[in-house]
């Protein structure tokens, strides 16, 4: 006897990370030649020492570390959150419009589960951020494709020809995964116009934030100026995560910034899921936010270091063209006659490397996606990053 399913599930596809993870079963590399691993943009390193030090003290001193905690997250870092995205933004963010999450894959969620329900629509810039498609899947939500075509930066205009009534929120990812573009400020405002006259939720979500070029510029530098307009509560909704900035990724930490009305529906999310996010987790993003600035800003300029080592390695490569490269990804064509999953599972078994296929982030049976693959640099090192371009140079599928 078989145990019934939700048919939204059973159409689901499985989680990709897992999937690539297993085209590895089997494999042997050879001594001369280990595996490089780009699948995943997580870090693996363990925080800074201070974070650690603050995390042990907390689990050893705090007895309120132990017990649950407010549904949206610590006062004093929602009110940290608040005061210094206001300053990065150039905007007003009250800490009554700040929640904290178990991760930014479940701020996403969360928003989401207000804001459509089953026979709804949201529009995904494609390619889509693969967990997004996956939650509107389960929940029975209809993904609308948004095509960026070869600049991957996606068009207002393109976007407003597929609202229809059951459209209830557009979604942008940027600095982008998968594709690592950064979206122009013009760009973002233009949706968010667009949203605004529409009736439609903006869903902005920075969790590569802290690795965008733009903030590497002079004082006062901003990826956009949504938090300027006195009434961003009407339209924007922003997420973010704290686990690539501080690798805090087994803490799971996240957060919503949005209009305290639309919290109060998020709370009853998060109260049934989850009760309250993680205490430790929290108490390091606050001590990461208040002490490692300097820290963040030296992560940022290695990320920006092996971005530029990316883009001259696929200049230099000849048939594969670098679609966008920015935060942890490089998005790139490759220039074989097979598709890009069986590519992937050909460069596992004949070069050691393990990258993500286009199939992964489009629509199924889009061309585009089947000559296109994901690769994640972030914790691949110069060195790591020229025996990766000199292996994919000598490969013949």
């Amino acid at each position: 006897m078989t145990l019934p399913l939700n048919p939204a599930f059973a159409l689901t596809e499985p989680p990709p990370v897992m999937e690539a993870r297993r085209w590895l079963e089997g494999v042997t590399h050879p001594a001369d030649r280990p595996l490089i691993n780009v699948s995943q943009a997580a870090p693996v390193e363990s925080p800074p020492l201070g974070l650690r030090q603050a995390l042990a003290d907390a689990a050893l001193n705090d007895p309120a570390a132990h017990l649950y905690g407010p549904v949206l997250g610590l006062p004093a870092l929602r009110d940290e959150i608040a005061r210094q995205f206001s300053a990065a933004y150039g905007g007003a963010i009250d800490p009554a419009e700040v929640a904290i999450t178990q991760g930014c894959n479940q701020a996403f969620c969360a928003v989401m589960a207000t804001l459509a329900g089953a026979g709804d629509e949201v529009i995904l810039p494609v390619p889509y951020y693969f967990n997004h498609r996956m939650w509107l899947d389960m929940t029975g939500v209809r993904a609308v494709p948004l095509e960026t075509g070869p600049t991957l930066i996606p068009e207002a205009a393109a976007a407003e020809a597929l609202v229809t009534p059951r459209t209830r929120a557009i979604v942008l990812v940027t600095p982008n995964n998968p594709g690592g573009v950064e979206y122009p400020a013009g760009t973002v405002a233009a949706f968010r116009d667009l949203a605004r006259a529409r009736g439609l939720a903006l869903i902005l979500d920075e969790t590569y934030r802290d690795f965008d070029s733009r903030h590497s510029i002079e004082l006062g530098g901003r990826p956009h100026d949504l938090f300027a307009d006195p009434e961003w509560q009407d339209t924007v909704i922003q997420l973010y995560s704290f686990s690539k900035a501080y690798r805090l990724t087994g803490h799971r930490v996240g957060s919503i910034v949005a209009g305290a009305a639309r919290l109060a529906e998020v709370e009853k999310f998060l109260d049934t899921v989850a009760i309250c996010p993680g205490q430790l987790g929290q108490i390091g993003a606050l001590w990461g936010m208040r002490n490692l600035g300097q820290w963040v800003a030296g992560e940022r300029d290695e990320i920006l270091a092996r971005r530029r080592a990316m883009t001259g390695g696929f200049a230099a490569l000849e048939g594969w063209t670098l679609l966008g490269c920015g935060a942890y990804f490089a998005y790139v064509e490759h220039p074989f006659d097979l598709p890009s999953d069986e590519l992937c599972r050909r460069l596992v078994r004949d070069a050691s490397l393990l990258m993500l296929p286009g199939t992964m982030f489009q629509p199924e049976g889009s061309a585009a996606g089947r000559r296109q693959i994901r690769i994640a640099f972030a914790n691949v090192d110069a060195a790591g990053i020229a025996e990766m371009f000199r292996r994919l140079a000598a490969f013949r599928p």
